[in-house]
C-alpha cells in the first residue's frame, strides 16, 4: 500500500483500510492455524511430526512454522506465565485458546513482532476459531505481560525447570547422566538446530559444493567431524539449495552422518556386501551407505507411510535398495540369508534431538524410558543371530540417557557370548561411553547421538 495522501480536496477512498483489514485477517488466520496445530502437543494427544505449513499462505509459512517450534521450545516458561496472568485456567475445550494465550507471550518475549501486532493479531483469531468472548482475556492478559514482563519472567523463573525450559524430571534424567554437561546439554535444547547438508560424494565432494554454494551467495562451513557435512549459517528452503532435486545434497545432521564413517570400513572392502538398515526411515542413512558404497542393501521399517519417504527420498537422488515393510523384533519379513552388516537405528526418547523436535519435551514421560529400552533390547536380541560370523552391527541411538545407550550395550555384551567391542581407534568426536561414544548436542553443531560398534565371533 503505499505511504501518499490523498489529495485534500476529494474524499480519500477506504482502499487503505480495507487492505489494513487485510493484512490483519492474515495475521489472525496464521495465529489461529499455529493455535490449532498447537493444542494436540499441550493437550499431550499429538506432536508436531506432521505439521503441515501449507494450510497457510506461502508468505505466512516460516512465521507459522517459527511459532509453533517456538512455543514448545519455550512452553516451561510461557505456561507458567499464562497461570500469573490468568485469574482461573481455561476449560479443557478451551485448549485453543490457551495456545493463542501461550502463542501471544512467546511473540512478545522471543519474536521481532511489533507488540501491536502480536497482541491484536492474536486476540482477534479467537473470533476465527468461534471464541469471539475470548478477545478481551487475551488482550487484557498480553498486555499486562508487555508492561510487566521483566517482574513475571524474575518470578516465574525462580524454578529450575521454567528457567531452563525443561520438565523437572527431564532436568533429574539429565543431571543424574551427565553431572558436568547437563546445563550445557539443556542450553543446546533450546535453540534451535543448524541446518546441515550431506553432500552426494557422486556428483560433488563437499568443497566443490561449497564452492557451488558461495556461488549462489548461501554461506556455509564444513563440519568438524562428518567428512561430506557442511553447516548452513543460515537455514533455507531445500528447493533453494544449487542441485537438491537432482539429488546433489541432503538434509542431514552431522551425528547421523557418522554411521556411514563408522561403517565404512566393515563394508568398503566387501563389494556388493548385503547390508540390513533396520528401522530405516526416514532414510538418510540409508541413502548415505548408498553413495559411498556398493552394497547389496535392505532397508525395513514397521510404518509404510514413513517406508514411503525412503522410498522418495532414493528416487530423488537416484538410488536404489530392496525396501519392506516389517518389524524388526520379528522375522516375517527375512529371506534366511545372513547380512555382513546390520545398521539398527533404534527407537529412542530422542533425547538428543530435542532442540529439532520440542514437542518431545511435552510428549515424553518417565515411564517412556524403560518401555523404549525393553524395545531396544528386543531388537537387538533378535537381529544379531541375522549377522553372518564375524560381521558388525552399528547400534545407534538420537539419545543422551545410558539406559538408551552405555547400559542397554553394557547387558547385551554380558548376555551375548559371540558379541564384542569393535569402535576404531582414533575417533575425534564425542566420548567414551562404556563400549560406545556419545555425542552431547552443541550449540551451532551436532545433535546429541550414541554409536557402539559390535562385531559377530566366528571367523
Amino acid at each position: 500500500m503505499s505511504d501518499s495522501q490523498p489529495p485534500r480536496d476529494r474524499k480519500p477512498p477506504h482502499h487503505g483500510r480495507r487492505h489494513a483489514n487485510a493484512r490483519r485477517d492474515m495475521g489472525d488466520c496464521v495465529r489461529a492455524a499455529a493455535a490449532k496445530a498447537l493444542v494436540p502437543v499441550i493437550t499431550g494427544k499429538g506432536s508436531l511430526a506432521t505439521l503441515d505449513d501449507h494450510q497457510v499462505v506461502a508468505r505466512d509459512r516460516a512465521l507459522f512454522k517459527a511459532m509453533c517450534f517456538g512455543v514448545c521450545r519455550t512452553l516451561p516458561r510461557l505456561e507458567a506465565l499464562a497461570a500469573q496472568l490468568l485469574e482461573k485456567p481455561f476449560k479443557s475445550r478451551d485448549a485453543d485458546i490457551q495456545a493463542l494465550l501461550l502463542l501471544g507471550a512467546y511473540q512478545l518475549l522471543y519474536l521481532r513482532i511489533p507488540a501491536h501486532a502480536a497482541v491484536g493479531e492474536t486476540a482477534g483469531a479467537a473470533r476465527l476459531l468461534g471464541k469471539a468472548w475470548a478477545t478481551r482475556v487475551l488482550n487484557g492478559c498480553l498486555r499486562r505481560l508487555q508492561r510487566e514482563s521483566s517482574t513475571l519472567e524474575a518470578e516465574v523463573d525462580r524454578d529450575p525447570a521454567v528457567a531452563l525450559l525443561h520438565p523437572r524430571w527431564w532436568l533429574k534424567s539429565l543431571r543424574q547422566a551427565w553431572p558436568d554437561d547437563w546445563q550445557a546439554i539443556c542450553e543446546a535444547n533450546n535453540q534451535p538446530g543448524p541446518m546441515t547438508l550431506r553432500v552426494n560424494r557422486r556428483h560433488n565432494d563437499r568443497e566443490q559444493y561449497l564452492d557451488i554454494l558461495d556461488g549462489a551467495g548461501i554461506s556455509a562451513r564444513l563440519c568438524a567431524h562428518a567428512p561430506d557435512g557442511l553447516v548452513l549459517e543460515t537455514a533455507r528452503d531445500v528447493e533453494a539449495l544449487p542441485g537438491f532435486a537432482q539429488g546433489h545434497v541432503s538434509v542431514q545432521d552431522e551425528a547421523a552422518q557418522l554411521a556411514a564413517v563408522l561403517l565404512g570400513p566393515v563394508v568398503a572392502p566387501r563389494p556388493g556386501a548385503r547390508v540390513l538398515d533396520a528401522c530405516c526411515a526416514p532414510g538418510g542413512k540409508t541413502a548415505h551407505l548408498l553413495e559411498l558404497f556398493d552394497v547389496d542393501l535392505h532397508a525395513i521399517d514397521s510404518d509404510a507411510a514413513r517406508l514411503a519417504r525412503v522410498e522418495d527420498t532414493l528416487t530423488r537422488l537416484g538410488l536404489s535398495a530392496t525396501l519392506a515393510q516389517g518389524d524388526a523384533t520379528e522375522r516375517d519379513w527375512w529371506d534366511g540369508t545372513p547380512f555382513d552388516a546390520i545398521l539398527l537405528d533404534a527407537p529412542c526418547s530422542g533425547s538428543g534431538v530435542i532442540r529439532r523436535h520440542p514437542d518431545i519435551k511435552r510428549l515424553r514421560r518417565p515411564s517412556d524410558i524403560a518401555q523404549l529400552a525393553q524395545l531396544q533390547r528386543a531388537l537387538l536380541d533378535n537381529l544379531w543371530p541375522l549377522l553372518k560370523p564375524g560381521g558388525t552391527l552399528l547400534y545407534a541411538t538420537c539419545s543422551v540417557l545410558p539406559e538408551e545407550n552405555r547400559d542397554q550395550i553394557r547387558d547385551f555384551l554380558a548376555r551375548t557370548p559371540d558379541a564384542s567391542e569393535q569402535m576404531p581407534d582414533g575417533i575425534a568426536w564425542g566420548q567414551v561411553s562404556g563400549a560406545g561414544r556419545q555425542l552431547l548436542p552443541k550449540v551451532d553443531s551436532h545433535d546429541g547421538f550414541f554409536y557402539a560398534r559390535l562385531v559377530k565371533a566366528g571367523r
